[in-house]
């Protein structure tokens, strides 16, 4: 039996899945749902705002702008019309960076079907503002369930079929947990789920919210680390402290730890820690390469998430008096000019905590110590 089984229930029926999914965001990470979402049978549609990109998705079954050469399932229909998109839809992908997301809910509310339940694909904390990015999403969408859709998910393996797995997460009603097949993790897992996709199902948005916003801050700081010529034990070091710095986070906001070891947590973290093909780790590669930000990805003005997100993490950290070290190491480097190897040496020198939290100790460390002497 499963933590969320032994909370809500037996499933009594088998959830029954959305007929149309609609997917809102036709970047590669929304083209690669859209693909999920066909392959599983369901009608699907997806928004995009670039026409070419639409008429080659239509015609071609392709999207080259952002998945260059990797075919779609046929039966995705691309459109510019937020209204078409939407018509009849049961359940709503939205798929576009945090910084557009305020706007496009904006757009899609007039043309939203009663009910009809919005997972967010996209990781962040909104600038300013300090919202987790359902808050922002419930703020405009007031009549709708808004959930999540994470894990360690790069979008052109999904695209082309590669076994994937992610979390499905929603906040359960009291009806959910009564009737856990009708609730709208349920069914959109069920929709989603094929032979090449394997959802799991949540009920701690905000664990699953939290982790995808500092996963992205994590796997900056791995890639300096490894662009500055450390290997695998230190990357190793980040990622396992990364992950804690994820955990008390999540803790403050009333997310649970172990959703921050699950799939939505861990489980994307260890797979953006790991391969340049993240956004997140590419950037942090160049920067420890000593590569000034203006000149990364060759000049392009490449959104990064985590770049973003360092900024809001750094923010709520600071507002309820968090210590986030490497966080807070990424946050000095990209937006103050601190210098990568001296930024580190000085998270390296703090003080010999003990590893779990009722273990109450700090060490001044030997670097520090020696430092004082000479």
């Amino acid at each position: 039996m499963t933590y969320l089984d032994s909370k809500v229930g037996d499933l009594s029926s088998s959830p029954l899945p959305y007929a149309k999914i609609c997917v809102i965001g036709a970047g590669s990470w929304g083209t690669a749902l859209a693909s999920v979402a066909r392959r599983a049978g369901r009608e699907t549609a997806i928004w995009g705002r670039d026409q070419a990109t639409v008429d080659a998705i239509n015609t071609r079954n392709e999207n080259p702008k952002y998945l260059p050469g990797i075919p779609l399932p046929p039966g995705i229909r691309a459109t510019t019309d937020m209204a078409e998109a939407l018509d009849g839809a049961g359940a709503v992908l939205l798929v576009t960076p945090s910084r557009t997301l305020r706007d496009i809910c904006i757009q899609m509310r007039p043309h939203l079907g009663e009910n009809v339940p919005v997972a967010l694909c996209a990781k962040g904390i909104e600038a300013g503002s300090g919202y987790l990015l359902s808050e922002v999403a419930a703020e405009i969408l007031t009549d709708h369930q808004i959930g999540a859709l994470s894990g360690p998910t790069f979008a052109t393996e999904t695209a082309m079929g590669h076994m994937t797995a992610a979390t499905v997460a929603f906040q359960f009603s009291y009806a959910d947990r009564l009737a856990p097949e009708s609730s709208p993790a349920s069914r959109l897992a069920v929709s989603l789920g094929s032979e090449y996709f394997r959802p799991y199902i949540s009920d701690d948005l905000v664990g699953v919210e939290v982790s995808g916003a500092v996963k992205n801050v994590i796997a900056i700081a791995c890639g300096m680390m490894t662009g500055a010529g450390f290997a695998e034990n230190t990357r190793a070091a980040l990622i396992v402290r990364g992950m804690d710095e994820m955990k008390t986070l999540a803790d403050v906001f009333g997310g649970r730890r172990e959703t921050v070891t699950g799939l939505a947590g861990a489980g994307d973290l260890t797979l953006t820690c790991s391969s340049q093909t993240s956004r997140n780790m590419s950037l942090g590669v160049q920067l420890g390469k000593g590569i000034p930000r203006d000149q990364c990805f060759d000049g392009k003005p490449v959104v990064v998430e985590g770049e973003v997100n360092s900024v809001s993490v750094m923010d709520l950290a600071r507002r309820m008096k968090l210590t986030m070290p490497i966080c807070e190491c990424v946050y000095r480097i990209l937006h103050q000019g601190a210098e990568v190897k001296e930024t580190f040496a000085q998270y390296w020198a703090r003080p010999i905590e003990g590893e779990r939290r009722g273990l109450s100790i700090s060490i001044d460390h030997p670097i520090s110590m020696d430092a004082e002497a000479s």
